[in-house]
C-alpha cells in the first residue's frame, strides 16, 4: 500500500481474519463514548472513515487494518 499525507477524507479498511471481530466507533468531544458498533465475520471487509462525530475506531479480534500510513494486524488478547 502506498503511503500518503493525512487528509480529513481518509478511509481505513478493516478485514476480519476470524469470526466475531468488533469494530467500535468512538465520539469526539469532552466525553469519549461509543456511538457505533459492528461485528465482522472472517473474510468480511468494512471501510471506515473518521468524521466530525468519529474521533477513534477500536478493533477487537484478529483483523488486517489498511490505512494510508501502512498496514497492521490486530490480535486477540
Amino acid at each position: 500500500m502506498e503511503k500518503k499525507q493525512p487528509s480529513s477524507n481518509d478511509f481505513i479498511v478493516i478485514k476480519a481474519t476470524e469470526d466475531g471481530v468488533n469494530v467500535i466507533g468512538l465520539t469526539r468531544g469532552t466525553d469519549t463514548r461509543f456511538h457505533h458498533s459492528e461485528k465482522l465475520d472472517q473474510g468480511e471487509v468494512m471501510i471506515a472513515q473518521f468524521t466530525e462525530h468519529t474521533s477513534a475506531i477500536k478493533i477487537r479480534g484478529n483483523a488486517t487494518i489498511m490505512t494510508p500510513y501502512g498496514e497492521l494486524t490486530s490480535e486477540k488478547k
